[in-house]
C-alpha cells in the first residue's frame, strides 16, 4: 500500500509540474510578451486563391490559336467587411452605383453556394486602370481584395465552334466536382475547351497570409511553409490547319452548311467549318459578352451557334452511292462490270416514275453509273439487295444492309472528341415496322427504294460523310476523327483510341471500281468544277431533295487518287445541284491543301464561291 502511495505522489507532482509549465507559457505568451498579443490583436489569416495560367492550343502547324488575357476581380469575404466603411467613396473608386452596392455584397446566405466565412466574387471583370486604384487602397476596405485571372482571346477569328468557349461553372457541376470548383471558376463549355479542360484548367494555388486590421499583408503564414503554387495547364496542339480553316471558312461566306476536312492515314481533323460563324472573340469573358451571347440566340434564321457540321444530320444525296455500290457488290448483288439499261425513269409495279436521270450513256458498269449518277442503277441494286431473302422478307435484306453501314461508322458517333456530336440515323426493319403498323400487310420493298440513292429517312452529319471519303480513300478503313494532336508537343501522348484502325467488311477488290468511278466523276462526269490538272481528285457530288426550300448541294471525296493526304465533305444548305456549288468549293479547298495556292486560271471560280450569298433560301 506504502508502495502505491509513493508512486501516486510521484504522478501527481509530475502532473502538477506539467501544469505550472503550461501556465507559464500562456502567461508569457498573453501577458508578458507584448509582440505576439499585439499580432494576435492585429493581425487575421487570410487564404488566396493563386489561379493557374490555362493551356494555349495551337494548330498541327504550330499556329497559335488560343491565347490567355488576364481580366481583374474584387473579391468580398462578408464576414471580414467593415460595416463603418465609407460605402460612398467605395462605390466611386469601383465606379458602381451606390444602390447596387447591397446588392453585390447580399448574398442567399441559406443557400449552398454562398457562405459568409467564404471569399465570393463581389465584382468581375473590372477595368484595369480601376484595378490599379482600387490595389492603392484596398487596405480603406477591409474584406475587399483583387483577383487577376486570365479568360481567352483568340489571334485569329476562325474555328470558333470548334474552339469553343468558357463560361462560370454551374452550381450543379460544383457540387459533384468533390472541390475542384469554385463559384465563380471558369469552365470549358464547348468544343474543344470542354472536351480537354481538365488538361487545359492546370491546379489552383494557395497562399496563407496575414493580414492587419485594415486590410494590408503583414507576411506569408508560417514563412509560406502552407503555399502551394498555382500549374498551369497543358498546352495542346489540335489537327486543324489553319490556313485551311480560314480559307474554307471563306468560302462559306454567306452561306449555310458544313465543311469537315480529314487526314486519311490518321484520322486527324483538317478543318471543321459551320457557317454561318462568328468571331471567337465576341464571346469573351468581358463586360460584351452577355449583348454578344444574346444577338448570336436571338439569330433563329441563321442559327450561327448550332454546329452544322456534326450536329445537323442531313440526307447525304448520292454520295452514298459509292458506299452502297461496295455493300451490293458484298452482298453478291452486283459486280464491277454489271449493265443496268436506263432510260430515264425507273419501273415499279405498273407505274414508271421519273427520278431526274438525265440523258446519259449507258451504264455498263458501276463506275460508268457512278460516273453519272445514275439513279435507276441504284434503285435497282437496292430492290434486290432488299429481296436477297425473299418478296416477303424485306426486312432480313435491309438490316444486312444496316449491319454494313454500321461498320462505315454509321448510325453512331463516329467517336471525334467533341463536346457533342450526332448519330445521324440508318432506318432498319424495325422503323419501318413500327412507320406503316397500320399498313395491310406491312411495309413493301418499293417504300424504301430512295435509301439506294441516300434519299428518304436516311441522315448522316457531315462529319459522317467526310469519313465515308477516308474509308474509300483508304481502301476499306479509318481511324476514328480526332482534334488533338500533341500534349505538350508530344505527338505519341494522345489516347490509343485514335491510334487504332477500324476495317469494314468490304473485300478489297470492290474498292478499285467505285474509285475510278469517283474519279471520272471529277474529271469527265457530274462534278467537272471540282477538277484541277495534276491531283487525282476522286469524289462524287449529291443533290439532296428538301421538300420545302431549294434542293441541298453536296459533294465528298479525297485526293490523291493513290497515298490520299486528304479526304472531304461538302453541304450547302439550298443550294442547288452538287456540281454548282458544293464540287467546286470542295475542290478549291483541296487543291488550296495540296497546292498551298489556286491556279491563276482558277482564280475566277473561288471568287465566284465566296461572293455567292445563298443566305436567301429561295435564291
Amino acid at each position: 500500500m506504502e508502495k502505491y502511495n509513493e508512486r501516486q505522489k510521484i504522478i501527481v507532482i509530475f502532473f502538477c509540474i506539467c501544469a505550472l509549465l503550461l501556465v507559464y507559457k500562456s502567461a508569457e505568451l498573453q501577458i508578458f510578451e507584448s509582440k505576439y498579443r499585439e499580432q494576435a490583436r492585429r493581425t487575421t489569416l487570410d487564404k488566396q486563391i493563386n489561379y493557374p495560367s490555362r493551356g494555349l492550343i495551337y494548330d498541327r502547324n504550330d499556329e497559335l490559336l488560343v491565347v490567355n488575357t488576364p481580366i481583374y476581380d474584387i473579391k468580398a469575404t462578408f464576414k471580414k467587411v467593415d460595416t463603418d466603411m465609407d460605402t460612398i467613396a467605395f462605390c466611386e473608386l469601383l465606379e458602381i452605383p451606390i444602390d447596387t452596392f447591397s446588392i453585390l455584397l447580399n448574398k442567399n446566405w441559406k443557400s449552398r453556394r454562398f457562405h459568409k466565412s467564404v471569399p465570393f466574387t463581389f465584382l468581375s471583370k473590372v477595368k484595369p486602370e480601376i484595378y490599379a486604384k482600387f490595389q492603392e487602397r484596398m487596405f480603406e476596405f477591409p474584406g475587399f481584395y483583387p483577383v487577376i485571372r486570365n479568360i481567352r482571346s483568340y489571334p485569329h477569328q476562325n474555328a470558333a465552334h470548334t474552339l469553343g468557349y468558357l463560361g462560370e461553372v454551374d452550381q450543379r457541376t460544383i457540387n459533384k466536382s468533390d472541390g475542384k470548383y469554385q463559384t465563380g471558376d471558369f469552365i470549358g463549355v464547348s468544343g474543344v475547351e470542354k472536351s480537354y479542360d481538365d488538361m487545359l484548367r492546370g491546379s489552383k494555388g494557395l497562399n496563407y497570409l496575414l493580414k492587419d486590421n485594415l486590410g494590408r499583408d503583414v507576411g506569408s503564414y508560417e514563412n509560406g511553409s502552407l503555399d502551394s503554387s498555382a500549374v498551369s495547364g497543358d498546352d495542346i496542339n489540335v489537327a486543324l490547319d489553319l490556313m485551311l480553316q480560314e480559307y474554307s471558312e471563306l468560302l462559306m461566306s454567306n452561306k449555310r452548311g458544313a465543311i469537315v476536312a480529314l487526314e486519311p492515314k490518321t484520322g486527324e481533323v483538317l478543318a471543321m467549318i459551320s457557317a454561318p460563324t462568328y468571331d471567337p472573340n465576341i464571346l469573351k469573358m468581358d463586360v460584351n459578352r452577355g449583348k454578344a451571347f444574346n444577338d448570336l440566340l436571338s439569330d433563329t434564321i441563321n442559327k450561327p451557334m448550332l454546329d452544322r457540321s456534326v450536329i445537323s444530320k442531313y440526307p447525304p444525296g448520292s454520295i452514298f452511292k459509292p458506299i452502297f455500290a461496295l455493300i451490293a457488290m458484298q452482298m453478291g448483288v452486283a459486280e464491277p462490270n454489271r449493265t443496268i439499261y436506263c432510260d430515264g425513269s425507273y419501273e415499279v409495279g405498273k407505274r414508271g416514275f421519273s427520278q431526274g436521270c438525265r440523258n446519259h450513256p449507258t451504264p455498263y458498269s458501276i463506275d460508268i453509273a457512278l460516273q453519272w449518277s445514275c439513279n435507276s442503277y441504284f434503285y435497282q441494286l437496292m430492290k434486290e439487295c432488299i429481296l436477297l431473302n425473299g418478296y416477303d422478307n424485306p426486312g432480313a435484306g435491309l438490316d444486312t444492309i444496316v449491319n454494313y453501314l454500321s461498320d462505315f461508322g454509321l448510325g453512331k458517333k463516329t467517336g471525334l472528341d467533341y463536346h457533342y456530336e450526332n448519330e445521324g440515323f440508318i432506318p432498319d426493319s424495325k422503323y419501318y415496322d413500327k412507320l406503316y403498323k397500320d399498313v395491310y400487310n406491312g411495309w413493301k420493298w418499293s417504300y424504301i427504294l430512295s435509301l439506294g440513292i441516300g434519299q428518304g429517312e436516311l441522315e448522316l452529319t457531315t462529319l459522317q460523310m467526310a469519313n465515308l471519303a477516308a474509308i474509300i480513300a483508304n481502301r476499306g478503313y479509318y481511324y476514328k476523327p480526332h482534334l488533338l494532336s500533341a500534349i505538350n508537343g508530344d505527338k505519341q501522348a494522345i489516347p490509343n483510341e485514335y491510334l487504332e484502325r477500324h476495317k469494314v467488311r468490304i473485300n478489297q477488290e470492290y474498292f478499285e471500281p467505285v474509285i475510278n468511278g469517283m474519279e471520272k466523276v471529277i474529271s469527265q462526269g457530274t462534278a467537272t468544277t471540282a477538277y484541277v490538272p495534276g491531283l487525282d481528285i476522286c469524289g462524287k457530288t449529291g443533290t439532296s431533295q428538301n421538300q420545302r426550300k431549294v434542293s441541298h448541294s453536296v459533294f465528298f471525296g479525297f485526293a490523291p487518287k493513290v497515298n490520299p493526304k486528304i479526304a472531304i465533305a461538302v453541304y450547302v444548305e439550298n443550294a442547288g445541284s452538287g456540281g454548282a456549288i458544293a464540287a467546286p468549293i470542295g475542290g478549291l479547298i483541296i487543291e488550296k491543301y495540296l497546292n498551298k495556292d489556286i491556279a491563276p486560271n482558277r482564280i475566277w471560280l473561288q471568287d465566284a464561291m465566296i461572293e455567292k450569298n445563298l443566305l436567301d433560301p429561295y435564291e
